[in-house]
């Protein structure tokens, strides 16, 4: 029965992955054509970047965007390779660090052994990106990282709006890793197709925990803490309601208002979700400011868009 069950759950994983890379590449072309497609308030903060002379640089092709994601592919890697392996992008490949520093606070996570593949397979798929990236638009160096436990307890406490006790530890189990993981890939889901395959499996994953009491904070299931924490990365992006939990409370959340299960978080007609680099660095840094560091890259990120931001400071 067991067996079974965990076929299911890759074969479900599978189709999931497939669904999201199709609508994370058809999202930013029907996002176009209809109105209300994960759109952005009418706020000059959440437009996408358009060549113009004045106070933001001209992106005059996607070579500073790619070069941009290596921000965050440079902390997903570590991340999942680190909770997986205990070991990181250096073991691996060390001419693709450029001779940034390690990450730190980054250490193998007590998990069960599916969740072990899974993440090993996300940190060797971030790991070709990086390599990919690199290989076609040139990169900067990695940048530096913070990984460590108290990092993402300030996060979740900042999330749940009280102070936890005891405080969050990503690493302790796998449900705590799966909401910090929960955390990171949804960032640039409408960026990048994979990244929304690598979100669908971490909220399938958690969705299938979700009215589980997370332990040791009685009161608070699996489904809270998504709810809370994707309501801290609208606040820390300040351009509405890009991000949804696992479980809505009302169904006419839901797809087609008919559902109370959010495995595919979307927006109106279920198309994906849209974020500006300005918006991601506002998450990564934990900030609500694009040039203020902090968070996951204490001293900011690394590339032309991203220095560009401080520039204007």
């Amino acid at each position: 029965m067991a067996r079974a069950r965990d076929t299911i759950v890759l074969l479900a994983i599978t189709l999931l992955r497939l669904l999201a890379l199709t609508a994370a590449t058809m999202a930013p072309l029907l996002a176009t054509l209809v109105p209300g497609g994960g759109a952005a308030p009418d706020d000059a903060r959440c437009r996408p970047a358009t060549p113009r002379r004045g106070a933001l640089p001209v992106y005059p092709s996607d070579m500073e965007q790619l070069q941009f994601l290596l921000n965050a592919k440079f902390v997903e890697a570590e991340w999942f390779l680190h909770a997986a392996l205990g070991r990181g992008v250096d073991f691996l490949d060390h001419t693709l660090s450029g001779g940034g520093p390690r990450p730190a606070g980054a250490k193998k996570a007590d998990l069960d052994f599916r969740t072990t593949e899974i993440a090993a397979e996300l940190g060797y798929q971030e790991l070709g990106h990086i390599r990919a990236i690199k290989q076609y638009v040139g990169g900067f160096p990695r940048p530096a990282i913070d990984l460590s436990a108290d990092r993402f307890a300030m996060i979740m406490d900042d999330a749940m709006g009280v102070r936890l006790d005891p405080p969050f530890d990503p690493y302790a189990n796998t449900v705590n890793f799966l909401l910090a993981s929960y955390v990171l890939p949804h960032l640039q889901a409408s960026i990048l197709a994979v990244e929304a395959g690598q979100d669908a499996v971490i909220r399938l994953l958690l969705y299938q925990r979700a009215d589980e009491v997370v332990a040791p904070y009685h009161g608070y299931t699996v489904a809270d803490f998504t709810r809370r924490i994707s309501d801290w990365r609208n606040r820390m992006s300040g351009c509405g309601a890009k991000d949804e939990g696992v479980k809505v409370l009302d169904r006419q959340q839901g797809a087609e208002r008919r559902t109370i299960s959010n495995i595919l978080g979307a927006g109106e007609d279920s198309l994906g979700f849209q974020r500006t680099p300005a918006e991601v660095l506002r998450i990564l840094y934990g900030s609500r400011n694009e040039q203020i560091p902090g968070g996951f890259l204490p001293r900011g990120a690394n590339g032309t868009i991203a220095r560009g931001f401080f520039q204007l400071a």
